[in-house]
């Protein structure tokens, strides 16, 4: 049997195929390349980015900070049962005002535990 035929026709093949990846890998180089002109464009017509001078600035009395406060509820008052009834309108727009007492509430050890921890609670 004679094999020169299939050889030469398996040569050929893989000429081909090393033909169609070089040719292959050149459209991918090229699609690579007008992508990056397209965007080097499209970054030509945005809006160019802020100057340094164009950047927003701290004010004059400088950065402003948190303030804490202890709040307090703001109670409404107890009515009578057969005293007039409170509207919505003369309560206050807020529930809570500023406390008398600004200290932090602090916890103090062996006065309780968190839920599930094991401690024995207020002694």
């Amino acid at each position: 049997m004679n094999t020169a035929p299939y050889e030469l026709l398996a040569a050929s093949q893989q000429v081909l195929n090393l033909l169609v990846a070089f040719v292959g890998g050149l459209v991918v180089a090229g699609a690579l390349i007008w992508a990056v002109r397209v965007g080097m464009k499209v970054m030509d017509q945005e809006e160019h980015r802020p100057s340094p001078e164009d950047q927003p600035k701290l004010p004059e009395t400088g950065a402003v900070r948190e303030m804490r406060e202890m709040r307090e509820p703001d109670e409404i008052p107890m009515v009578s049962r057969d005293g007039e009834r409170l509207m919505p309108y003369e309560l206050h727009h807020s529930a809570t005002r500023t406390g008398k007492d600004q200290q932090r509430r602090r916890w103090l050890p062996g006065s309780s535990g968190a839920f599930g921890s094991g401690g024995p609670g207020h002694v």
